[in-house]
């Protein structure tokens, strides 16, 4: 197994820290993004206005190489950043043919702030939106598909990699099989791998030509906020009408008159200024790993063998909670993240909490998380905590 604690000395390492066991929430950073938060600021008050020279032709290209290396992507340029997922949600909306009206296919598991913005738009009829339900499980792709061959103008088909309140994982086989069912080339086909980008190999490389993929660094990535992403497959939302001064840089001429100049890679998809300390500190844990050689394989089994372990450790403890009530029985088979279906979810999270010990829950589901921070001793003081609970 990793042992990679003592690179987290100032988060879960320092004195009093909590016990961490929600990386799928707000993942720890590690030391090195310490030093690239004040390379950024060093940078911004040395080179003042000429700091976005460095951002765009290091600090943006850096950071795309590493996402595309990362998820097989078969070019760096096809990837563009943005402050969070929900920016570049509505960026991909303002391309597609839909207007007035969107027709949109998602499921009911998907991130907050999507189905907040859909429900929004559908009750003033700007969406007509068809949700399908992710469980039971080994019919989802069956019935999504069902539901998609219901029309052929579907102006957004959403769904995502790694469900968030489940962590059930759509086969790539499956997504492959979702895209070529989807009859009108007009379509924007979008996955969601926030939960999938560094929590496990992802080999994107047969579907980027079809698909859009968002994902960001906050969670597996550990490197916070303000590093989202996205993959625009070429030919796709050429001129989306929500769009900042950014979108223009990769353009071969500026504007003509009336006609608005685009980027013609990803940059299309760019909006305004920004803060770029994220991708600072994306560079820095990518370079950090590299340099440890810790590639998303290695650090997805290291969490798989401390779930297991602590699966092992619950089988003999009389917890308040049990493999019985995991939502997914395999733990090699889901995401980062183990998920408990318990009406006491709240109270265990609420309890945990009083003992300095961090886990979360959405609804009856009981979410524990694992990192490549934590090691066997951390899992049996969770499994402690949980018995004294019982």
């Amino acid at each position: 197994m990793l042992d990679m604690k003592r690179h987290f000395s100032k988060s879960i390492g320092r004195s009093g820290a909590p016990l961490h066991f929600a990386a799928h929430s707000h993942h720890p950073w590690p030391d090195v993004t310490f030093a690239a938060q004040q390379r950024y600021w060093i940078d911004s008050a040395e080179l003042l206005d000429r700091k976005w020279e460095k951002i765009f032709a290091e600090v943006i290209p850096k950071a795309r190489t590493h996402v595309a290396r990362t998820l097989s992507l078969p070019e760096p340029k096809t990837v563009v950043f943005a402050p969070n997922t929900h920016s570049l949600l509505l960026r991909l909306l303002s391309a597609t043919h839909g207007l007035p009206k969107h027709n949109v296919l998602a499921t009911d598991s998907e991130f907050h702030s999507f189905t907040r913005q859909m429900n929004r738009l559908a009750e003033d009829e700007l969406v007509n939106l068809v949700v399908v339900p992710v469980e039971p499980f080994a019919t989802f792709k069956d019935r999504f598909i069902a539901a998609l061959k219901e029309r052929d103008d579907w102006d957004v088909v959403w769904l995502s990699h790694v469900f968030f309140n489940s962590g059930y994982i759509v086969p790539l086989d499956d997504v492959r099989e979702i895209l070529a069912a989807i009859e009108w080339e007009g379509t924007f086909a979008v996955i969601d791998g926030y939960h999938a980008f560094m929590a496990m190999p992802v080999d994107l490389s047969q579907i980027a030509p079809r698909a859009f993929y968002i994902a960001g660094g906050y969670k597996y990535a550990m490197a916070g906020e303000g590093a989202c992403f996205m993959h625009c497959p070429p030919g796709y939302g050429e001129r989306p009408r929500d769009t900042g001064w950014y979108a223009e840089f990769g353009a071969l001429e500026a504007a003509r008159g009336d006609v608005v100049a685009y980027g013609k890679d990803a940059s299309r998809f760019s909006g305004a200024t920004f803060d770029p300390s994220g991708l600072y500190r994306l560079n820095a844990v990518m370079d950090w790993l590299a340099a440890e050689k810790v590639d998303v394989a290695a650090a997805s089994a290291h969490c798989t063998a401390l779930k297991l372990h602590f699966l092992k450790r619950l089988a003999t403890a009389k917890a308040p909670i049990d493999a019985r009530q995991l939502i997914l029985a395999d733990p090699a088979a889901c995401g980062r993240f183990l998920t408990f279906r318990t009406e006491d979810a709240g109270r265990l999270d609420d309890e945990l909490a009083k003992r300095n010990i961090i886990v979360d829950h959405r609804d009856d589901r009981l979410r524990v998380g694992f990192g490549i921070y934590q090691n066997q001793a951390d899992v049996d003081r969770l499994v402690d905590a949980l018995r004294a609970l019982a």
